[in-house]
């Protein structure tokens, strides 16, 4: 019930960040898929790195 609840409070948090800050809301994405990039290429050198 808990986890429920806090999942709708989330998603209606994002979509009221995203309406009324969408400069902001696109930068924080943008950051995000940034990371996540930069992990995927860390990772990604690592494993190269230890199979040669």
């Amino acid at each position: 019930m808990a986890k429920k609840v806090i999942t709708w409070v989330a998603i209606a948090f994002l979509v009221f960040f995203v309406a009324f800050h969408p400069d902001t809301a696109a930068h924080v994405a943008h950051s995000m898929g940034r990371v996540i990039s930069n992990l995927g290429k860390g990772f990604g050198d690592f494993f190269t790195r230890l199979a040669s």
